[in-house]
């Protein structure tokens, strides 16, 4: 399947909370392949590609917070200048909307992965079939990173 599941885990904007998520992942041998905080004045974000979903969601809630799934993306990007701009063309002669975006990377000269979420997953990922050079990875090739 090339949509990946993310975790968005809603929290108090307060010191340690980020902290908590963290263990009580750690403490259930969840793997956290990607992270994304964003915040507000109240609350906080936290989106997390994780190696065992289901275990992470259990967890979580478990512990009380508020937790729940999203599809996204996962595409390599070249790690090299201009990289991104070669995938970010690609949606934009397409009329592709990002509604978010973060990224990780590996080893110095090889590929960066990029997670994209879309205003319409099933448009870009046809687009994206049709486009030479980007590759999307599987939820299986992503977690194993």
């Amino acid at each position: 399947m090339m949509k990946v599941k993310q975790l968005s885990v809603f929290v108090e904007n307060k010191s340690g909370r980020l902290y908590d998520v963290a263990m009580a992942l750690g403490k259930a041998g969840v793997n956290i392949r990607a992270l994304s905080l964003a915040d507000t004045l109240d609350f906080g974000v936290i989106r997390l590609i994780v190696d065992k979903v289901d275990v992470a969601v259990d967890t979580l809630k478990k512990a009380g917070f508020t937790v729940s799934e999203t599809e996204v993306l996962a595409l390599l990007v070249k790690d090299a200048p201009g990289g991104l701009a070669d995938v970010l063309g690609a949606f934009s002669k397409n009329g592709i909307d990002i509604e978010y975006m973060y990224a990780f990377a590996g080893s110095k000269g090889a590929d960066a992965v990029m997670i994209f979420r879309f205003d319409d997953t099933q448009k870009a990922l046809t687009v994206l079939s049709s486009v030479q050079g980007i590759r999307i990875l599987t939820s299986g090739e992503l977690y194993s990173l």
